[in-house]
């Protein structure tokens, strides 16, 4: 991995987060999210929006069940 490389930040349909490297095909089940650059600025990115960790059809029930 050389510093130069840059990357995606990536989710699936579960709302979950992922980085992925910019120059290579998205994996199936994947979209970019629209943050890109280092690595690392893709983690801090994903650490700032990604605050709740449940799948997203974990949340939706949960939240129909406290209706």
């Amino acid at each position: 991995m050389s510093a130069d490389e840059k990357y995606l930040v990536v989710v699936n349909h579960e709302e979950q987060y992922s980085v992925w490297f910019a120059d290579r095909a998205l994996p199936a089940g994947w979209r970019a999210e629209g943050a890109s650059g280092t690595r690392q600025e893709c983690l801090d990115h994903i650490e700032r929006v990604w605050t709740d960790m449940r799948p997203l059809s974990l949340r939706l029930r949960m939240a129909d069940e406290a209706r």
